[in-house]
């Protein structure tokens, strides 16, 4: 009987567990899907903006998986250090695939990054999903201008959150104390600024058009930026989705803006070369700005496009007033101690799923998601990544189930440190989190920290 671990309960660690109940020829399979936190879904539970209620809903399918019987989701299992070592973990079980994903973001690396008011996306999207990692707060307090860097869907994502008023926020899972500051929220410009032009911005159609259906709220695109974009001018050789991108860009740079409340700018062929002090705007406050204080502008280098895929610098600057300043530029993965990593991919080395140890395959050691093909796709992409290293492992089975394991590693989990959730403490969080939201009139409420998550989870044992 096979009996393996997954590592990680996000959309490619589900999708792991399901491949290998649907395509395993052994059907005393067995699959424990594992997870540093104590709730399920991964990204789809702490990644999605809390308004897309149709991709959360996919939450449901997840579900199915985890509730299978041949499958068991056991989180609050750290795996590495500080928790079960990656050798002991192989010694539980005869595979073990790692979904870990990317969980770090990438810096701009430009002077200023670190000063007050200057966040990564991820914090900011961990703050208002109440993951409970996050120690962050007061992203919007005393701000009245954002600028977002980058053009992708996260970019796109935080964009519409911070123009959300209270009555769009109030029926989301949002946590109570993440509501109320955006619903009390002064910010009325945010600025989405892009290095190169809208033919390669990575938002999707769907997403973008969201922006232009937002309650009180103008889209505003300068032509004349737009139309340094080549293929914004001509866009008869783009592909299907930038061809619609474009298509949406030009009715908004058409359009003249209404005078609403809030206004949303879509800024492009800008590169950010440094983040400037509130008040500091001459030569000698600028080369301050790293003994402290709070970030008030942006300054961006003109960019055009160089030919060839990219952009070269102009020489010409723009700064752009912002208190609070958002990188969305993209994820990274982190090495986990224990398993080879590929430092300039941020992945994990591996032949169609298999791990490779110095060019080897190690056997009984699997990747899948982020982590096997860096941050690319959408969640749907992790479906058929996930199949592909399931196939592997299956190919290997056979050799595989001859190694002894032990029947249950569940004591074996708990004796190297392990308290795990199981099935019965995460339902336990879901009516703590149905409760919680009934005192505050509103649906489900996320519950914020890992004492509250946790208190919620034992309360399934008494």
């Amino acid at each position: 009987m096979l009996h393996v671990a997954v590592v990680g309960s996000g959309p490619s660690g589900v999708y792991s567990a399901q491949s290998l109940v649907q395509q395993s020829q052994d059907p005393g399979v067995r699959v424990d899907v594992l997870d540093r936190l104590p709730c399920p879904y991964g990204l789809v539970r702490y990644g999605v903006a809390p308004d897309h209620e149709k991709i959360k809903s996919l939450q449901n399918n997840l579900r199915a998986v985890l509730e299978d019987e041949r499958v068991r989701f056991l989180g609050g299992v750290q795996v590495g250090p500080g928790g079960v070592p990656v050798a002991r973990l192989r010694e539980l079980y005869h595979a073990v695939v790692y979904c870990v994903g990317a969980a770090t973001d990438r810096h701009l690396s430009v002077p200023g990054e670190e000063l007050a008011g200057s966040w990564s996306a991820t914090e900011f999207v961990s703050w208002y999903s109440a993951h409970p990692d996050s120690v962050a707060n007061g992203f919007v307090l005393g701000a009245r201008s954002a600028v977002v860097i980058g053009v992708g869907n996260v970019a796109v994502d935080v964009t519409r959150m911070l123009a959300r008023g209270a009555a769009e926020l109030n029926p989301t899972d949002m946590p109570q104390a993440a509501l109320t500051a955006l619903a009390s929220s002064k910010v009325t410009e945010i600025s989405m600024v892009g290095r190169r032009g809208p033919s390669q911005a990575r938002f999707t159609t769907k997403e973008l058009r969201e922006l232009g259906a937002l309650p009180d709220t103008d889209v505003v695109v300068d032509p004349e930026e737009l139309a340094l974009d080549p293929a914004y001018l001509d866009p008869s050789g783009l592909p299907a989705a930038q061809r619609r991108n474009v298509e949406v860009l030009r009715g908004w740079a058409a359009a003249p803006p209404q005078g609403r409340p809030r206004r949303i700018r879509l800024r492009f062929f800008l590169r950010p070369v440094e983040l400037l002090r509130e008040g500091g705007t001459s030569p000698v406050d600028r080369n301050r700005a790293l003994e402290g204080g709070r970030v008030g502008a942006v300054r961006f280098e003109r960019t055009v496009p160089d030919g060839q895929g990219g952009v070269t610098g102009t020489g010409r600057y723009e700064d752009i007033e912002a208190q609070l300043v958002l990188r969305s530029v993209g994820y990274r993965g982190v090495p986990l101690e224990g398993l080879p990593f590929d430092a300039d991919r941020g992945t994990v080395p591996n032949l169609a799923g298999r791990i490779l140890r110095d060019g080897s395959i190690s056997p009984g050691e699997y990747v899948a998601g982020w982590i096997k093909r860096g941050p690319t796709g959408v969640i749907g992409s992790n479906r058929p990544c996930a199949k592909e290293t399931v196939s592997s492992l299956l190919e290997d089975a056979p050799g595989l189930v001859r190694r002894d394991v032990p029947e249950d590693p569940l004591a074996a989990l708990r004796a190297a440190g392990a308290q795990p959730v199981e099935w019965a403490g995460w339902q336990a969080i879901e009516r703590a989190e149905a409760e919680l939201g009934a005192s505050f009139g509103r649906g489900v409420v996320k519950l914020p920290d890992w004492e509250s998550l946790l208190a919620a989870a034992r309360t399934a044992a008494s």
